[in-house]
């Protein structure tokens, strides 16, 4: 997922505007959900160790779900924190009991337990289920709830299914996840009930008439802090203060086993003269990895890409990091790396392509002004293009762009922000 999990500018900001009959939708019934970045690395190389292990699970899922297999019977992944987390606070039961959840959109079921314990009370429901997950690098199994879960002051979804941990690996910190995937990821969750999906929080906010559409936009603001509540949750359409100019739609791709998820296709070219660094290629956006243990960071993409990448920019590998790294007098080279997506181009400037200098310690790189490096944001995904899933776009993605996931028409909107120019970093 990401971990709940633990994910991804412009030379010219018109270039965004360019799109394919974009259209964008703005609703009144709108519910908002804040939440935190907050970074905590344990381990060197970490970005890109729980990139590709995110990336791994969910192909593996994706084929084991097609062969009619437990998902979760074939993935196996050491439990470590993830380096990047995203978390919202969420209440469930009555009177409620406020929990720190991984947001994330690459997975599907909503959980707690994992560090604040569960509190029964008078609205919680056990069912005959058993749950189990299997993340990047982490899992849990518990016993099956429905309760009542609230996103703020005044909203509360009755009833939604909810996993109680018994037993968690890989998420220290927080205390479950919140999972806004397509429903289908919950198949094969719970037992004995294994062919049955559970409604999602954004699937019972629409039936129950909280929100008037199947929908949930993504918010976020690149930052230089450790901790920052730098993101929001928008449900039921899409919030007009957040992005400018249109939203790009593109449809959920038909390419497995990025079908399974929020698969689009996209091709990436870097420089302004167009150099090609990834054909028209089916891969996953928006894992809002978002949290500990379960999502992705970084973009990446296929290996034989990435190979590209490195020559064009002239980066070498850091061993300490595991990112690319750059000299400063590269870095006053680096060109724009673009996006197409669906006819529109987005495009990194270079300052978007680079791990926040003032943050180069918390993940072991060097912080002397003196001998500064520039990490690179773009990362190996762990195996070439070809494979149906030949990139991420993590978070470092996400926080330069909105992003929209329509769940009714099966698409995907990817729209500029006033941040995607931004040279925070």
């Amino acid at each position: 997922m990401f971990s709940p999990v633990y994910l991804v500018s412009i030379i010219l900001a018109t270039a965004l505007n360019v799109a394919a009959s974009p259209t964008h939708v703005v609703r009144d019934s709108l519910v908002t959900l804040p939440f935190a970045k907050v970074v905590n690395v344990t381990s060197p190389a970490h970005l890109i160790k729980h990139g590709q292990a995110r990336a791994r699970l969910l192909r593996d899922k994706a084929r084991a779900k097609q062969q009619g297999l437990s998902s979760d019977a074939v993935v196996s992944a050491p439990a470590e924190n993830e380096a990047v987390s995203y978390v919202a606070n969420v209440a469930v039961g009555s009177p409620a009991t406020t929990y720190q959840l991984i947001v994330d959109t690459g997975s599907s079921n909503t959980w707690v337990g994992a560090g604040k314990a569960f509190v029964r009370t008078g609205t919680s429901t056990p069912t005959i289920n058993a749950v189990s997950v299997t993340y990047g690098s982490g899992s849990f199994f518990g016993q099956e709830f429905t309760d009542q879960v609230s996103l703020g002051p005044g909203l509360t979804v009755t009833e939604q299914s909810i996993g109680v941990a018994e037993e968690s690996t890989g998420f220290d910190g927080v205390d479950g996840i919140i999972g806004i995937g397509p429903v289908d990821l919950t198949e094969g969750t719970l037992i004995p009930s294994f062919f049955s999906t559970i409604p999602t929080v954004t699937d019972n906010l629409f039936t129950q008439g909280a929100i008037s559409a199947r929908e949930v936009a993504v918010s976020f603001e690149p930052t230089t802090n450790l901790t920052n509540v730098n993101g929001e949750l928008t449900f039921g359409g899409t919030d007009s203060s957040k992005f400018t100019g249109d939203i790009t739609f593109t449809p959920v791709t038909t390419t497995s086993p990025s079908s399974e998820f929020w698969g689009i296709d996209e091709s990436i070219t870097y420089g302004t003269d167009g150099a090609s660094i990834l054909s028209t290629t089916a891969g996953i956006v928006g894992k809002l990895h978002i949290a500990v243990d379960t999502g992705t960071t970084l973009i990446l993409i296929a290996s034989d890409a990435l190979a590209l990448y490195e020559t064009a920019t002239g980066a070498v590998p850091d061993s300490t990091t595991g990112l690319l790294r750059l000299t400063t007098a590269q870095f006053a080279n680096l060109q724009p790396l673009n996006f197409i997506i669906n006819g529109a181009t987005f495009t990194l400037t270079p300052n978007a392509q680079i791990w926040p200098r003032a943050l180069n310690s918390a993940i072991g790189g060097t912080a002397d002004n003196a001998t500064l490096a520039v990490y690179l944001i773009v990362g190996d995904i762990g195996a070439n293009s070809g494979s149906g899933m030949d990139f991420i776009n993590g978070q470092t993605f996400l926080e330069r762009f909105y992003s929209v996931f329509d769940t009714t028409n099966q698409r995907v909107g990817i729209a500029a922000t006033p941040f995607t120019t931004s040279t925070v970093n």
